[in-house]
């Protein structure tokens, strides 16, 4: 599993924390194409944007790596909950619109999107873009390393609603398992795929 390092992406993580211990994994996404997204990462508030993930998957599944498995940041607006959790962001624009007498779909920045679409009525929104196959594969062989190498207990979330009592659960969650007002994952997600690779060795 090929990964890239940060310092491929130009990126410099400041104010990044140590943790002794994570036993959560958050699957989040884009909101926007991944090099507007790394753009983000680097320049917002002048170079000290400090809602950092670790680890960073493209639409064609190649993983980048910006933080070690045991650093954070301020991802949440909560402290206990940041330094227990390793954060995976996907490249996805997640809800879309639909442009009148067009075939063509736009995100929340006005970005056209011309790819696959799942249409699916979810948290007040209609369209959504598809997470690639490869992305997923990536992401549950991604997943299953974490899971194995830092010990943690091998539970996975397949589904998108929110769960009270979030925090004392171990092993793989969305972010919308977490906030109810976040659209990540999106109703596109292949959960099933995403299981049995971290349960099997399929695709691995």
């Amino acid at each position: 599993m090929e990964t890239k390092k940060i310092e491929d992406l130009n990126l410099q993580v400041r104010n990044k924390k140590l943790s002794d211990k994570k036993n959560m994994i958050v699957l989040c996404h884009s909101y926007r194409n991944m090099d507007d997204y790394i753009t983000s990462l680097k320049y917002r508030y002048n170079g000290y944007y400090d809602k950092i993930p670790n680890y960073l998957i493209d639409v064609n599944g190649k993983i980048s790596k910006l933080m070690e498995d045991l650093e954070y940041t301020n991802f949440f607006n909560d402290e206990l909950l940041n330094k227990k959790t390793i954060v995976i962001v996907l490249e996805n624009l997640g809800w879309l619109n639909k442009e009148p007498l067009t075939n063509a779909y736009s995100n929340w920045i006005g970005d056209i999107y011309n790819g696959v679409v799942t249409d699916k009525k979810w948290r007040e929104y209609f369209f959504w873009q598809k997470y690639t196959e490869e992305q997923v594969v990536s992401t549950g062989n991604l997943c299953k390393k974490l899971l194995e190498e830092l010990g943690i207990e091998k539970n996975i979330i397949k589904h998108n609603t929110k769960i009270n009592g979030i925090e004392k659960i171990q092993g793989v969650v969305s972010r919308s398992n977490i906030i109810t007002d976040c659209t990540d994952l999106n109703p596109s997600f292949d959960y099933e795929l995403m299981s049995k690779i971290i349960e099997n060795d399929e695709f691995s």
